[in-house]
């Protein structure tokens, strides 16, 4: 059952960076000419997901599991390379994750806190976000890299790496571990989630009052622009927010699951294919961002058209010049 799961998981990958790769180029690509009607501090945002999305189905994806599955005689097998690629991973991951909470709070904040919007909600602020997140973020990680000692040494040459006995028992080495994991992703969910239901409330208690005060109620249909544009702005945030939180529940339950039932014995099949499916998910999250712009944004889709046609009509008009 388990050999025939990491066959399966390996083709999966596959598909995730052939779709994750492109599908990323071409969000970024978009949201960098700032023409899908988009804030500008909702553009970067997105555009910081996008990038990290990018960055984790490189690291992650094709130099960590794709590596390992079909080359396993590489360059990484050298000790201080595989040390690099493991804290990169959880840079990327944890980047990933901390942009949709990033996006997920300016939506917020423009959404349900007025009197701040002006303040908050603007490019600059957006910009300033962004980097110190990242940066917190890397500096988090770096002990990852000296979490891992060598796996074999050979001719006095370390190869691969694994994580250190202490990481298990070391006080700071489980406390450090448990802050990973509250971190990435257990804060991050329950931030989601909390903040997606006070914005649901604040967006039902709004629009009970505007119809009240338009008298909707009696039967008048009067378009409201402003209702109009948070409907689009809510939509791209619940849609982004439900693929987050249905990819990465799968992590999330294995976690706690584990938290809770692991008794110090190896686990069973059944539990490492759990682990293992949820990780999984957790990756294609990176995927699905472009697909849920292009849904929820006419303008995106409309650039999408527009880039590829581009090649198409400029091939045209070189070949009418060719033959002229």
């Amino acid at each position: 059952m388990l050999e025939t799961y990491y066959e399966v998981e390996k083709i999966l990958y596959v598909i995730i960076s052939v779709i994750g790769v492109p599908v990323n180029v071409v969000a970024i690509v978009i949201l960098s000419r700032g023409k899908c009607g988009l804030s500008t501090c909702t553009t970067r945002y997105l555009l910081a997901m996008a990038v990290s999305d990018l960055l984790v189905i490189i690291i992650v994806v094709i130099f960590y599991r794709l590596y390992y599955h079909y080359f396993p005689v590489n360059f990484q097998n050298s000790t201080n390379v595989c040390r690099a690629i493991y804290a990169l991973t959880y840079v990327a991951a944890n980047c990933s994750v901390w942009f949709t909470v990033t996006f997920t709070l300016d939506r917020f904040v423009a959404i349900c806190c007025q009197k701040l919007k002006t303040k908050y909600c603007t490019g600059t602020i957006a910009t300033f976000v962004v980097a110190t997140t990242g940066v917190l973020l890397c500096l988090k990680n770096i002990p990852f890299y000296f979490a891992y000692q060598p796996r074999w040494i050979i001719d006095n040459v370390p190869w691969l790496c694994v994580l250190t006995d202490s990481y298990y028992t070391d006080p700071g080495w489980v406390a450090f571990d448990w802050l990973d994991k509250v971190l990435t992703p257990l804060v991050p969910f329950a931030v989601i989630l909390l903040l997606n239901v006070l914005t649901i409330r604040h967006i039902l208690v709004a629009n009970r009052v505007r119809k009240g005060l338009k008298n909707q109620s009696k039967g008048e249909n009067r378009n409201d622009p402003e209702m109009e544009s948070r409907r689009r702005s809510v939509v791209l945030l619940f849609t982004l927010s439900a693929s987050f939180i249905f990819l990465w529940l799968v992590y999330v339950v294995e976690f706690a699951y584990y938290q809770i039932a692991w008794s110090g014995i190896d686990r069973n099949h059944w539990e490492i294919i759990f682990h293992e499916a949820g990780y999984l998910l957790s990756n294609f999250s990176c995927c699905t961002n472009t697909f849920i712009y292009a849904a929820t944004q006419s303008k995106f889709r409309g650039q999408i058209q527009i880039a590829v046609k581009y090649p198409v009509s400029s091939m045209l008009q070189f070949m009418k010049k060719a033959a002229l």
